[in-house]
């Protein structure tokens, strides 16, 4: 199985900074969509699905990839 690819750090803020120029020019659904394409931190994921349930953070649309990486391929099934 192919290991997941992690995201470097200017990745990630690159894609930050340009969420918040949306939100910035008001467009609060462009932001929402951008920065869900940023891994979600490990334990954000692990505390969301524990509080919110699985269905749910797979219906919000969040990279886990770096959750993934983490926890393992079956991580969402456990």
């Amino acid at each position: 199985m192919p290991q997941a690819q992690t995201m470097t750090l200017d990745e990630k803020l690159a894609i930050s900074n340009k969420a918040c120029a949306l939100w910035g020019a008001g467009d609060k659904e462009g932001f929402s969509r951008l920065i869900r394409t940023a891994p979600m931190p490990p334990y954000l994921a692990k505390i969301y699905k524990e509080k919110v349930g699985v269905e749910e953070l797979i219906k919000s649309g969040w990279n886990l990839s770096e959750a993934e990486a983490e926890f393992g391929s079956d991580w969402l099934s456990k």
